[in-house]
């Protein structure tokens, strides 16, 4: 006879906040803002860049990816302070012809699929 696994809620996981919550956090730079069903796109695509390999973390890899002129979407997060850090790839992406925007929280998803990284670019998705 199997015996039956008990799932118990786990105490250090938190509630997932709803898009309205995670609204109240955001940077006064953080336009355009992803809407409700964007974002869920955008984890989508990142999900599966991911699996690809096709994702850049961080700052730096960001920065090198627009100045390569290499193609694809970046994906900021809206809560990330300080704002000095990457208050500039916005203004790069803008000059290249690229496509980005910001989501309203990278704790929510991204910080799974990022490893806790404020921006993202993602290659050919």
């Amino acid at each position: 006879m199997a015996r039956e696994k008990r799932l118990e809620p786990d105490p250090e996981v938190a509630p997932e906040r709803s898009y309205q919550e995670l609204l109240g956090n955001l940077n006064p730079i953080a336009r355009p803002l992803a809407s409700r069903k964007l974002t869920r796109r955008l984890y989508k695509c990142i999900k599966k860049a991911a699996k690809q390999k096709q994702i850049r973390r961080g700052v730096k890899e960001v920065q090198k990816f627009i100045n390569k002129g290499e193609k694809g979407i970046i994906v900021l997060a809206g809560d990330t302070l300080p704002i000095e850090v990457y208050c500039h790839i916005p203004i790069m992406c803008e000059d290249r012809s690229l496509p980005y925007a910001y989501i309203p929280s990278k704790s929510v998803r991204l910080g799974g699929l990022s490893g806790d990284h404020p921006i993202l670019g993602t290659k050919r998705v």
